[in-house]
């Protein structure tokens, strides 16, 4: 593919429809498909056809559950402002659930970080007159090809509308449809543009894929992600919330205060054993085929990251 016809796609095709196909352009890895993981790949096609269920909160608050990142819903008189916005691919589904909470317009949209399936929606979204906010290195890593090692993926940069118009550092706070959203960015952790978004009032915290509920999760090492970060942003949404908040993950279902607990306490136990076994010398395959992650492997490796994914991912970082 020349580089002009690659901008083309990327620039006029992406979003003209939410078909694979136009995602798939502006996503298309430099070298095509020729490397082994097609793991993004496979999430578009799910994304395609995966159901969308939307669960009410509390107060003016909903989530929308589907293939990607989940997205929180704040609804009132000043349109209706989300957090997050799914895979590309997801899009008639995502414009579905949306329309059942109610006909309000989107008027504002903040990304959690900026991985494709947080961040997919981006151009759409702003099509309709919304707003994006995000951290800087969201807008960092958007504005240019990015490569994700862990998946074997190039991401090619963003069309313009994708990419945040407003972006902060390290805390900035919003008031819109009477709630106050207060938003923090995380040292390192999944990626190094990981923020959380708390609905003060309501006692609602969205912690994007710094909590995965009950499956393991993608770490991105190629954007400033680690184990450790990982470890120490479970332990700052612990002492975050309480026993009444409301929290949404990442990924998995809608949890609370218990959630975040076990998984911060899954991630240490899993790192504790393949540090110790990489330690004595075990290879990569040595360690997987320990099983050192078999206690929680039934539950939590049949979604988007299986065992042998995340110990390399947990292997790779002691």
């Amino acid at each position: 593919m020349t580089f002009e016809l690659k901008t083309v796609l990327a620039r006029r095709q992406f979003l003209a429809s939410a078909s694979l196909a136009a995602a798939a352009a502006w996503l298309a890895p430099r070298d095509a498909f020729a490397e082994e993981d097609h793991l993004v790949v496979d999430a578009l096609k799910e994304a395609a056809t995966a159901k969308v269920r939307v669960q009410t909160l509390r107060r003016n608050i909903s989530v929308l559950l589907g293939a990607g990142g989940n997205i929180a819903v704040l609804s009132g008189p000043d349109g209706k402002l989300l957090v997050d916005a799914e895979i590309v691919t997801s899009r008639p589904n995502v414009t579905e659930a949306l329309a059942s909470i109610n006909a309000d317009p989107i008027k504002q949209l903040i990304n959690t970080h900026w991985h494709f399936d947080h961040t997919g929606g981006n151009d759409w979204v702003h099509e309709g007159g919304a707003s994006i906010l995000a951290h800087e290195n969201t807008r960092k890593h958007l504005m240019k090809d990015t490569r994700v090692e862990g998946w074997h993926y190039m991401f090619p940069a963003a069309p313009a509308g994708a990419i945040p118009s407003s972006v902060f550092k390290e805390e900035h706070t919003l008031q819109v449809n009477g709630a106050t959203l207060a938003l923090k960015h995380y040292s390192p952790a999944h990626t190094d543009s990981d923020i959380s978004v708390h609905f003060v009032e309501a006692d609602i915290f969205h912690t994007g894929d710094t909590f995965w509920n009950r499956n393991y999760p993608f770490i991105d090492y190629s954007t400033g992600g680690s184990i450790d970060g990982q470890i120490r942003a479970a332990e700052a949404n612990i002492a975050k919330v309480t026993d009444k908040t409301i929290v949404i993950p990442g990924h998995g279902a809608v949890g609370g205060k218990a959630d975040l607990m076990l998984f911060r306490d899954v991630l240490v136990e899993i790192r504790e054993k393949v540090a110790t076994l990489k330690k004595q010398g075990k290879t990569l395959g040595e360690v997987v085929a320990a099983k050192p992650s078999t206690r929680t492997d039934e539950q939590w490796g049949q979604s988007f990251m299986n065992p042998s994914r995340f110990l390399a991912l947990v292997y790779q970082g002691v």
